[in-house]
């Protein structure tokens, strides 16, 4: 079936490629269509963090084929930005090729916009409407809505569990209750993610590179470690070189922190009253770092701390076509008393990959921002 508005559906496609590529900012497709709908003039999506946004290559993509936008339309998957940042405004170069009509999926959410780009635009005398693909749009900047409006990335936790929720044997056995098509796409996720967070646990049990080596990407997301006591060992596989890796601890002891410093970690201290670090404010500092989707992939005791806070938005766990009986579960929290204390989701899809399950749930209400 026709989609009720092709050239949006064309731009949001186009923003799908900048997944992996434009964080922190958001993944921005747009589509310049003549002025009688019948020619698509040039397109382009957002390039990494500094370089071109969408309408910028849309307008190169033009100009390269020697073609006049002058009166053309252009659709457009976020409000065209009216700040400086490390680029100019994209109002103003919509502005300066005198397009006639902007049509854009919904607001941009960052305080230094938020309708001051169609502002922009309208006392040019440019048309401006807002609303097709807005739920698309928002769904694919869902963290960089999270960040602009909560000052929090969007917390995902990726969990691998048999059918009877065991995500490892009772000896931490845990590789591999799901298959490889299920970790390939687990990876994908990843590559999405501005950050990969684990716990010391997972280091010291697993030593995981947490790196994206199964999906295409053109960036490593960074990593996040929980590390209360600064137990992570200097010569850890997470420790790789080339992406930011930071490591949040409870303790200050300068020989441990300088071992990781000389890996590249930067290590921040954020000590809760109780000895761990903590966790909300952690979050906080992430956002204000520019992490946008935050990918948790954690063991038990962490992911428990992380719902019993109430600080995770969205879980995406793959069931395997097996049973383990006794073992390690999803998440520690509890014991609750009584049924209403649980916590409550809303599934948002499950699909089959490869012989397992892919349910993709959302905490209920967590995205009314």
């Amino acid at each position: 079936m026709e989609p009720p508005y092709p050239f949006m559906q064309q731009a949001l496609d186009l923003a799908t490629r900048a997944v992996g590529l434009s964080d922190p900012n958001p993944r921005v497709g747009c589509v310049i269509v003549s002025a009688d709908g019948r020619q698509v003039l040039g397109a382009g999506h957002t390039q990494r963090a500094g370089e071109a946004h969408a309408e910028v290559m849309a307008l190169r993509d033009a100009a390269a084929q020697g073609l006049s936008v002058e009166g053309a339309t252009a659709w457009v998957t976020l409000e065209p930005c009216s700040h400086h940042g490390r680029t100019g405004p994209c109002c103003d170069a919509l502005i300066s090729a005198r397009i006639g009509k902007v049509i854009a999926a919904i607001a941009d959410p960052n305080p230094l916009v938020a309708g001051q780009g169609f502002a922009r635009l309208r006392a040019a005398g440019i048309e401006v409407v807002a609303g097709p693909g807005a739920q698309e749009s928002r769904e694919l900047n869902i963290g960089f809505f999270s960040r602009m409006v909560r000052g929090t990335p969007w917390l995902r936790m990726k969990i691998a569990a048999s059918l009877d929720g065991k995500t490892a044997l009772d000896n931490g056995a845990s590789q591999w209750i799901t298959s490889a098509p299920a970790r390939a796409d687990g990876h994908a996720w990843r590559a999405r993610a501005g950050a990969v967070l684990t716990g010391i646990g997972t280091v010291l049990e697993d030593d995981p590179r947490l790196d994206v080596r199964e999906a295409a990407t053109s960036r490593q997301p960074d990593v996040v470690i929980v590390d209360s006591r600064l137990q992570t060992p200097p010569d850890a596989k997470i420790l790789m070189e080339g992406r930011r890796t930071l490591v949040y601890a409870a303790v200050q002891d300068s020989e441990r922190q300088a071992a990781l410093e000389r890996r590249g970690a930067t290590i921040i201290h954020l000590p809760d009253p109780g000895g761990k670090v903590d966790l909300a404010a952690m979050l906080r500092d992430l956002g204000q770092r520019g992490i946008n989707e935050l990918h948790v992939e954690a063991g038990h005791k962490l992911n428990g701390s992380f719902i019993r806070e109430g600080l995770v938005d969205e879980l995406l766990v793959y069931l395997a076509p097996k049973l383990l009986g006794q073992g390690r579960g999803m998440a520690n929290f509890g014991p609750l008393e009584e049924l209403s204390q649980a916590l409550a989701l809303d599934f948002a899809s499950c699909e089959r990959v490869g012989p397992d399950l892919r349910v993709l749930a959302r905490v209920r209400g967590r995205d009314l921002f």
